[in-house]
Order: C-alpha cells, then structure tokens, then sequence
C-alpha cells in the first residue's frame, strides 16, 4: 500500500467521524434559527410585563425575600410536609365524604321541610326581643324563675298529675252552660239529692283538703 492510499483512508476515516459532529452543527443551527424568533417575543412580552411592576418592584425587596427564605427554610419544610398530610387525609377522607355528604344534604333537606330552621330563626328573633327588652340583672332573676318553673313542669308529668289535668281540662267540653239557671238555698239542697254533685263535692273538699295542708309545708330550698 503506498503513502498515497494510506492518506486517503485515514481521509475518509476523519471524514466519517466528523460528519455526525456537522450534521449535529447543522441540526443545532436550525435549531437556533427556530428558536429565535420565539425567544425574541418571549424577552419582548416579559419586558412588557415587567413594566407594569416596575415601579413597585425594587431589587432590594427581592434580596430581602432571599434571605428571609434562606432563614425559614426549616418553617417552609414544615410546611409543605403538613401539606403533603393533609393532601392524604383529604384522598383518604374522600370517598368517606362522597358517601357522608348526600346523607348531610337529606338530613338538612328534612328538617327544612319540617320547619325546624324556621322555628329556629324565630327563636332567634325572640331572643332578639327579649334581649332588648330587658337589662342583664333582669335576665338573671328570669333565667332563676325559669328554673323554678321546670322544677315545677318536672313534678307535673307525674302520672298523677297528669291525670288530673287531663281530666280537668275536659271539664268545659262536658258542661252546657246554656242550661244554667240562678239557684238558691233550697236549690241547693235539692241538688244535693244529685249523686254527680255529692261526688263532685266530695272530690271540690279533697282538692280543699289538699290547698289547706300548704299552709304547713314549707317551700323546697
């Protein structure tokens, strides 16, 4: 093999190696001419946004953001870990919710349709009233009647007396007071003979009984 060949190999060798590196400049300046254009409004829309921030913007406020992140990045750690939690809780509470929600909805929905916002609303406007309508000492001495008023309601739901005022209360659905008349002593001596009356006598001296023994209770403390 002669010089001459042997330089034309190592020719065509050094011309393989090199044409990726040409095709790579050739891609590379395409690339570039590509780019260009794109960059160039890219700088021209950031130049023009800036201009709106430019005079409330100093370089000295973003050194300052820098070091004071510098120092709290232990605090923006902790955040972000705290945030990360509560992203798992709110995947894991999900589907909890999904099937919790519509139940809250319904329940709500029902006790608007029975009123009970409304009756609600209404108390709130009565204790609007009452709260105008009277000073802070005369609240307390209402709110300490009232508990003496439930101790009273409470001894009123005994069976007993609950029987009584029920049959109390029906009373004047049984009386005709359209029949009436004025009586006299002899009238009532004659309706005495009524056993109706006799018993009702006999229940009005019970009840007499009863209202004469207050006399000598003393009041619970």
């Amino acid at each position: 093999m002669t010089d001459l060949q042997t330089i034309d190999q190592r020719l065509e060798r050094l011309e393989r190696q090199v044409a990726p590196l040409a095709e790579s400049a050739r891609a590379l300046s395409e690339l570039r001419e590509e780019l260009a254009p794109r960059v160039n409004e890219a700088v021209h829309a950031l130049i023009a946004e800036l201009v709106d921030v430019e005079a409330d913007f100093q370089i000295e406020d973003l050194i300052f953001l820098l070091k004071k992140s510098m120092r709290n990045v232990r605090n923006l750690s902790f955040a972000l870990d705290q945030l990360k939690n509560l992203t798992d809780f709110a995947l894991t509470a999900e589907p909890l919710m999904k099937s919790s929600v519509p139940q809250v909805i319904f329940y709500l929905d029902e006790l608007e349709q029975k009123g009970v916002f409304r009756l609600l609303n209404l108390g709130i406007d009565v204790l609007k009233q009452i709260g105008s309508a009277y000073s802070d000492e005369q609240m307390q001495q209402i709110g300490g009647s009232l508990v003496s008023l439930l101790g009273i309601l409470h001894k009123l739901t005994r069976p007993e007396a609950l029987d009584l005022l029920e049959r109390v209360a029906d009373i004047p659905a049984r009386v005709d007071l359209s029949t009436a008349k004025p009586m006299g002593a002899w009238g009532l001596l004659g309706a005495l003979s009524n056993p109706q009356v006799k018993q009702g006598i006999g229940v009005l001296m019970a009840l007499i009984r009863g209202l004469g023994a207050l006399q000598f209770e003393q009041p619970a403390a």
